[in-house]
């Protein structure tokens, strides 16, 4: 009798000073979208704090959770958890802690079931009728505005490139451009000293090699790609370039090929001249060009 006395006694200070966590899950089988309720209860507080997640933070990802409510006094903590599953499958509540001053609590793990209760037969109605709104043109502003903007940004950029396509590439390649750009090319051989070393070869496959360029791109006459005869007879059969500036092109060209060919050496007079004459032959090829637009025009 003694001995039951005592254990008697034991668990009454046991229960008197620890705390009694308790939890309850409503439904364990739940239809997809189905709400259920999973409630918390601790005893015994005597006013001390309860740590734990916060509110629809609880439950893992799976469980959406549509109302958190908690209500705590001196002694009791009490956690109502509605949620719902939107997924079929099993799906887990695991341990969930609660520390109460230095003492960590644990629920016990719950299981719950989520099926599909809809047939292919079933028909599907609107929760709510729909509903007609009167729009004012601001409110149709907000809805397409941005629409307009990025239709207003197309057209732009459409005709940002009609004008770069007309103007731009014809303002770079104009004769002004194409004359001050061959100038500058002479400019740079000139600094090469090629003349001043005698180095004859180097010179005229330099001079000729802009000359070629120029040709091509001032009158559109294809002279990268023609021999010096079918070059000559090109240009005496175009008329685009004046007579005198065929002479000097057909004179230096006609020379140049023979000094790759080593069949003549010229002295740095006649190096000077040549440059000379190509460097004053595409200053004046302005010239030719005005006087080809006036013959088009007449």
């Amino acid at each position: 009798m003694k001995k039951i006395f005592l254990l008697l006694s034991f668990f009454i200070c046991v229960n008197s000073f620890s705390q009694l966590l308790s939890s309850n899950l409503e439904k364990k089988t739940l239809a997809l979208g189905e709400t259920d309720q999973l409630v918390i209860k601790i005893q015994n507080l005597k006013s001390r704090a309860v740590v734990t997640a916060p509110k629809n933070e609880l439950l893992p990802f799976h469980f959406e959770e549509i109302k958190d409510s908690i209500g705590i006094d001196a002694n009791t903590y009490e956690r109502r958890i509605e949620f719902a599953v939107y997924e079929e499958g099993t799906f887990k509540i695991p341990e969930l802690e609660f520390k109460v001053g230095e003492k960590l609590l644990k629920t016990i793990p719950y299981e719950i079931e989520v099926i599909n209760t809809a047939t292919k037969d079933d028909k599907i109605n609107d929760i709510m009728n729909n509903k007609e709104v009167d729009l004012e043109a601001t409110d149709y502003w907000e809805l397409y505005k941005w629409y307009i903007f990025a239709a207003l940004a197309v057209i732009a950029l459409f005709f940002a490139v009609i004008m770069f396509v007309k103007y731009g590439k014809k303002k770079k390649s104009s004769p002004v451009v194409t004359t001050n750009q061959t100038l500058k090319e002479l400019d740079l051989l000139k600094k090469k000293k090629y003349i001043e070393e005698g180095n004859y070869r180097s010179f005229y496959v330099e001079l000729i090699d802009i000359s070629r360029k120029f040709i091509t791109k001032q009158y559109r006459i294809p002279a990268d790609v023609l021999l010096t005869d079918d070059l000559i007879a090109l240009m005496k059969q175009n008329n685009t370039i004046s007579q005198d500036n065929e002479k000097i092109v057909e004179d230096v060209f006609l020379r140049g090929d023979l000094v790759k060919f080593a069949k003549t050496f010229p002295d740095k007079d006649l190096m000077e001249k040549d440059f000379a004459e190509i460097r004053d032959f595409v200053k004046r090829s302005s010239d030719d060009l005005e006087f080809e637009n006036l013959r088009k025009d007449v």
